[in-house]
This record gives structure tokens, sequence and C-alpha cells, in this order.
């Protein structure tokens, strides 16, 4: 049984993602989480954002769908507008901040970072992908 996650690419207008960093690991993360019973994931997406960094966003598009075979996992991926709300350290997030992709933390799991990429390379398109479990050395190669 696959399980699903979504998460939101959150673009300032130097074209810079917002990333948090997460209050249980040491690492930096796209706001996002599991979807939950009975919710569509653009609602999800829209929760978890609010939930994670206490902003308020509307969903623009679909950047991508990712499979991950073998976890069993299938992930979306939006491109998020800000609505409201405002940027808040929460239970989840104890660092909230914006990066240039190629100043993006070590920190981080590698498929965000091939995730943003994607978006950013793409523009208005989909990605359909299978992504593999990377290892934090594969990093470089993205």
């Amino acid at each position: 049984m696959f399980t699903i996650g979504t998460f939101a690419i959150i673009f300032d207008q130097q074209k810079r993602a917002l990333l948090c960093h997460r209050r249980d690991y040491d690492i930096w993360n796209l706001p996002g989480g599991h979807v939950e019973k009975n919710e569509s994931p653009w609602q999800a997406v829209i929760r978890e954002v609010k939930e994670e960094v206490g902003l308020g966003v509307e969903v623009d598009r679909m950047a991508g769908v990712y499979s991950k075979p073998e976890v069993e996992q299938i992930i979306f991926t939006f491109i998020c507008k800000i609505t409201g709300g405002k940027l808040t350290l929460t239970d989840e997030a104890d660092k909230i901040e914006y990066f240039e992709f190629d100043n993006i933390p070590k920190n981080i799991s590698p498929n965000h970072v091939e995730r943003i990429k994607d978006a950013l390379e793409h523009g208005e398109e989909t990605i359909f992908k299978i992504q593999q479990n990377y290892k934090q050395e594969d990093l470089e190669k993205l």
C-alpha cells in the first residue's frame, strides 16, 4: 500500500525556495507531509504549509509527481503562492528561510533538492519521475 506525500515549493521574487529546518532532526526540507484521510493532496499541502511555517497559501500549479517504489510512496509537489499569514516558527520548524538554489544547505534531502531543481528548470511543465532513495553523497550529482 503506497503512502501519499505532498510538498510546497514557494519561491520569492528572486526565485529563492522557502525551506524549513525540522525541530526533530537536523535537516532542512520543503514544507509538506502526508495526506490525511478524506483529504486531497492539494488540501494537504495547504494545511501542511500553515502548520509548519504559518503561511496561508494557494496552489498555483502542480510541479511534479514523484514515485518512490522502493518505499511505496507517491509524492505530489505543488508550486504555491502566499495568500496570507506570516512566517512563524512552530512545533515542527525552528528555522525558516529562503535559499538560492546554489546556496541550499547541505543537510537537506537530495529528493527535495531534485524537486526544486525540476521546478526551476522545467517552468510550467509538470514532471513525472521515479525517484530513488538518495544518499547524502548523491547530492553533488544533482
